[in-house]
C-alpha cells in the first residue's frame, strides 16, 4: 500500500528539505520503501545523510505547497528522538527511519528504510472529499514532466468539483495553489 506523506531529510550541512512523498508500507509500519527520483533532493540527502522522517499529515495546505516548492518559509520543526532529523510540529503522526538499503541503478531510486522511532502529535483530523482532491491535485503537479498535458488538465477539471462541494478555506487555496501552478506549467511558465 501507499501512504502519502511528507519526509524531511537533511543534507551534510543540517539543511532540511520537506517534500511529500508515498512510501511503499505495510500495517506494522516496522519499514518502507521509499521511490524518490534521482534528481530529488530527497535522493540526494538520503544517499549522503542516510536518516529522515516520514510524516503522517492531514494539512493538504502544506502538502500542496511542499508538492510544487511553494513553502515560503520552513515549517516549524523539533529534533527527531534517535536520529539526526527533524520532525514537523503540524504532523499526526511520525516515523524517523535509517536507509537500510539504496539502490539507484534505475531512475527511480528504491530505498528500504527501517523504522527507528515513531511517534504521536495528535488525532488525525481525517480526509473528506476536497482533502483527497487536493492530494491527487498536488501528485499530478509532481508529474508534468511524465505525464501529458491533456491528460493532467483533464484530471484537475474532474477533481474541482468536490473541492468546490466539499472544501473548507484551507483546501481551497491548497487546490487554486495547484491549479494556478499546473496551468502557467503547462503554458510554458514556471507556476507561482
Amino acid at each position: 500500500m501507499i501512504l502519502e506523506g511528507i519526509v524531511t531529510t537533511q543534507n551534510s550541512a543540517g539543511d532540511v528539505n520537506v517534500a511529500p512523498m508515498g512510501p511503499i508500507v505495510d500495517e506494522s509500519m516496522e519499514s518502507f520503501v521509499l521511490r524518490p527520483f534521482q534528481t530529488s533532493t530527497t535522493y540526494q540527502n538520503l544517499k549522503g545523510h542516510p536518516f529522515g522522517v516520514l510524516h503522517v499529515v492531514d494539512d493538504v495546505l502544506q502538502l500542496a505547497k511542499a508538492a510544487i516548492s511553494r513553502l515560503e518559509e520552513a515549517p516549524e520543526t523539533f529534533q527527531a528522538i534517535t536520529i539526526p532529523g527533524q520532525v514537523l510540529t503540524s504532523a499526526c503522526r511520525w516515523y524517523e527511519f535509517k536507509v537500510e538499503t539504496l539502490d539507484d541503478t534505475d531512475e527511480r531510486t528504491r530505498i528500504e528504510a527501517r523504522v527507528v522511532h515513531a511517534g504521536r502529535l495528535r488525532d488525525f483530523f481525517g480526509f473528506n472529499r476536497a482533502k483527497h482532491a487536493v492530494l491527487e491535485a498536488a501528485i499530478l503537479a509532481t508529474r508534468i514532466h511524465i505525464l501529458p498535458a491533456d491528460q493532467i488538465l483533464a484530471q484537475i477539471d474532474a477533481l474541482r468539483s468536490p473541492v468546490e462541494k466539499t472544501a473548507g478555506p484551507n483546501e481551497r487555496a491548497a487546490f487554486q495553489l495547484v491549479d494556478d501552478y499546473v496551468q502557467a506549467s503547462l503554458n510554458g511558465g514556471e507556476g507561482r
